[in-house]
């Protein structure tokens, strides 16, 4: 991989995933929900899964350069 699109990707994932994740904790914190009509475990649970996900995509981009 080209290190100049690796390392944009890198770390737009991991500004995605380090948001996603702040988010998720913030709501949860405050006992709102993270999704509208959807259980509050189940749609936490996704959206930490999914934050944790962007932030090893950015690791990974990040380490192919």
């Amino acid at each position: 991989m080209e290190s100049g699109p690796a390392i944009f990707a890198g770390v737009v994932f991991a500004l995605f995933g380090g948001a996603l994740l702040v988010w998720t904790g913030t709501r949860v914190r405050r006992g709102e929900p993270v999704a509208l009509g959807v259980n509050q475990v189940a749609s936490a649970a996704l959206a930490g899964a999914a934050g944790v996900l962007a932030l090893g995509l950015a690791a990974y981009c990040l380490t192919r350069l």
